[in-house]
């Protein structure tokens, strides 16, 4: 037999009261530090605050800032392509007849070593 079945009608009262009394308490302390939670409910773990690392926050006038910057650089770059409107094209880099020989030779004289190897 569990021990609530075994009180009696007066000692359930008596618990009930102190439980109430107990929440109204957690409730004024609640209020009194600052997290004005209601007595209904229990408080939810104070959030752990880890020394450096914390998020830091850009006032107004920094964004505002940061943007400009950003609008006079791509004003540059807009500026700077309005003078040049043809990109520079580099020429196709060509294997002479010379290089493509030697490197005929030395890929043919790899693979006689490595046939003569086995």
């Amino acid at each position: 037999m569990s021990q609530i079945q075994s009180l009696n009608l007066s000692q359930l009262r008596k618990i009930l009261a102190i439980k109430e009394e107990i929440e109204n308490l957690k409730s004024q302390l609640n209020a009194i530090v600052g997290q004005g939670h209601s007595a209904g409910g229990e408080a939810p773990p104070p959030m752990e605050s880890k020394p450096g690392k914390r998020r830091r926050k850009v006032s107004a006038e920094g964004r505002a800032h940061i943007a400009a910057a950003a609008r006079a650089r791509w004003a540059r770059v807009k500026g700077e392509a309005g003078l040049n409107p043809q990109p520079i094209v580099k020429a196709k880099r060509r294997l002479s007849a010379a290089g493509r020989a030697a490197i005929i030779a030395a890929t043919k004289a790899r693979w006689a070593r490595t046939k003569a190897a086995q």
